[in-house]
């Protein structure tokens, strides 16, 4: 873990956790179709994984991660969150990824810990 003190401003990275969580998406169903029985199982991947990676990076922060697949179908999908929160420290980002078949979004909260 990175060395920091706690009165170090760190500032949660939206751009690095998208390319980490991008990455986990297209290792998990990059390459297959829809299936409804694997749902389940590659939401769980997804959002484990994701953390993981976001882990690894060693900033100072709890994680929130969600995912949903969905089956595109023709239907309309719409999400929205919202946070309280110190918007100079924590921060947040939605990765939207689509293949052939299905549609992936994962959204990611970073808190800041402070010591």
């Amino acid at each position: 873990m990175e060395d920091y003190q706690p009165n170090d401003e760190v500032s949660f990275n939206a751009d690095e956790a998208s390319n980490s969580v991008k990455e986990c998406i297209e290792s998990i169903i990059g390459g297959v179709d829809y299936n409804q029985n694997k749902v389940n199982q590659w939401t769980a991947s997804i959002v484990e994984h994701s953390l993981t990676q976001l882990v690894k990076q060693g900033k100072p922060f709890k994680y929130i991660v969600n995912c949903a697949v969905m089956q595109k179908s023709g239907a309309g999908l719409h999400t929205a969150n919202s946070c309280y929160w110190d918007t100079t420290t924590d921060g947040n980002c939605t990765v939207r990824w689509e293949n052939r078949t299905m549609y992936c979004v994962v959204s990611v909260f970073a808190v800041a810990v402070t010591l």
